[in-house]
């Protein structure tokens, strides 16, 4: 009784002081931006390097991360962190210079001045609200609520704890905008990484360093044809999927495009490759392998069981404070980019061109906020929560991804075949996953992907009667065409 107590006790302090820290940073940040769009969803292009590799960092580190990887039990879920550093690479020197070139808010802006079609950025904007609504943001509730009804062992239903998440989280988002997210983001992201790290330590401690008795393949770094990632999808759908997640997706480079000028957002991402080197590969999968070898197979719950286990009870109310932050900062930073999608692709462009953004806002994320919770009890029959997000991903990351590489490799395409390449790509890997596989999902990603691409290039030749034609990197551009 005792323990439980100083487990809330500091629990509650942490959040607290983290919360507090926060509008501390948040009020003392100068730069205000007039313009409304600027200041709510790109901190008024005020983050400096810390606040962006800290934000991205802690975006993209949630608990679906720490519980879903580890609930796997195998080292080989390692490859899409350490992968993901090439995507990092690529937002840093190839579109990160692009959007700060063209004055992007959203990604999906860069799409309409390319093809000078905004219909074409609203469908791939719906489809990123899609992913995020219905997919991200009740995965992330229902994966950190998991976890801390499994640590404290509430005795309360799930659906509970993940409303009182969403509360919390959205406050974040509708009070202080992109600001107060990635202040939120850094300052937790310092416990969550330390109490990570410690985690490790602890758990490997707890078997003495001896890995022995733990069966070979979830030692193993290359996976067989069965496995969650066959070593050969590492040279097919595997880069592609990183360069979407980090150099196309609005709430990571929604960060980055914060900063005041290109080489500090650029400071910013290279940053947070480094964290990502040293820390994440470590404790998305050690833990897991470790706990195998304790309690056997145990699934999603994984993670929590053996932190209740191997850390000190005093220890542990604030090791769950600060994946209560880790769930917090993810869900926020999906929100926030949620909303910018929103109001600057859908909202501005077809509703009214000079909303109340801060009225609007609120009403969004409140609107986010009750979806994203009603949907968690879809998720609780999964056998592995991080399989199911990235299979699910491939519904709109190869035919987005498509639209940004059609762009990006050649001019005189008409928007309109790639909005038809986008929806062929949704609906064929639809096909694959739900009617007929007959490899990886990770290979169909890339088959998905060029088929999208060979989609788009024929429909523009065929019927819209337009050759398209490789641009010269390079070369400056005098029709608009270039980017």
């Amino acid at each position: 009784m005792q323990t439980n107590i100083i487990q809330w006790a500091v629990f509650l302090g942490l959040t607290a002081l983290m919360a507090i820290l926060t509008v501390w940073q948040v009020s003392r940040m100068g730069g205000r931006s007039s313009d409304s769009n600027r200041e709510y969803f790109l901190a008024g292009g005020n983050l400096t390097w810390p606040f962006i590799a800290g934000s991205i960092t802690l975006t993209n580190l949630s608990t679906d991360q720490l519980v879903g990887m580890n609930g796997n039990q195998m080292l080989l879920l390692a490859w899409w962190e350490l992968s993901a550093i090439a995507g990092l690479m690529m937002l840093c020197w190839i579109f990160l210079p692009i959007y700060y070139r063209n004055n992007c808010t959203t990604t999906t802006e860069l799409l309409e001045r390319k093809y000078g079609s905004v219909h074409l950025r609203a469908v791939v904007s719906v489809l990123f609200l899609l992913g995020n609504v219905f997919i991200y943001l009740p995965i992330m509730l229902y994966t950190g609520s998991l976890f801390l009804k499994t640590m404290f062992g509430i005795d309360i239903p799930l659906i509970y704890i993940a409303a009182a998440m969403a509360l919390l989280g959205g406050a974040y988002a509708i009070g202080g905008g992109l600001r107060a997210v990635a202040v939120y983001d850094t300052i937790s992201g310092v416990g969550v990484l330390g109490m990570a790290a410690l985690v490790v330590i602890l758990a490997l401690a707890a078997i003495h360093f001896d890995l022995s008795g733990i069966p070979p393949e979830r030692l193993s770094m290359i996976g067989g044809p069965d496995s969650p990632i066959p070593w050969q999808t590492l040279l097919t759908g595997m880069i592609f999927i990183q360069m979407f997640y980090w150099s196309t997706n609005q709430t990571i480079t929604q960060r980055a495009m914060a900063a005041p000028n290109l080489k500090e957002g650029q400071k910013g991402v290279m940053a947070a490759a480094v964290i990502r080197l040293i820390f994440i590969p470590a404790i998305v999968v050690v833990p897991g392998v470790v706990a195998f070898k304790l309690f056997g197979d145990a699934g999603d719950a994984t993670y929590g069981k053996l932190v209740a286990l191997v850390m000190p009870g005093w220890l542990s109310g604030a090791f769950a404070a600060f994946m209560a932050a880790a769930l917090l900062t993810s869900y926020t930073s999906v929100l926030n980019s949620s909303v910018t999608l929103y109001v600057c692709d859908l909202h501005e462009k077809f509703i009214a061109e000079k909303p109340d953004v801060g009225r609007l806002n609120t009403i969004i994320s409140v609107s986010f906020m009750i979806l994203s919770v009603a949907l968690v009890p879809v998720y609780m029959g999964a056998a592995s929560i991080i399989n199911l997000v990235q299979q699910l991903n491939g519904l709109l990351s190869m035919p987005i991804l498509s639209a940004f590489i059609v762009g990006l490799m050649f001019k005189n395409v008409d928007g309109r075949a790639v909005i038809g390449a986008v929806i062929f790509g949704t609906l064929l890997y639809g096909f694959f996953t739900f009617g007929w596989t007959p490899v990886h999902y990770i290979h169909l990603m890339l088959v998905t992907l060029i088929a999208c691409i060979v989609f788009a290039l024929s429909v523009n030749r065929l019927v819209f009667g337009r050759q398209a034609s490789l641009v010269v990197f390079g070369k400056p551009s005098t029709t608009g065409d270039g980017l």
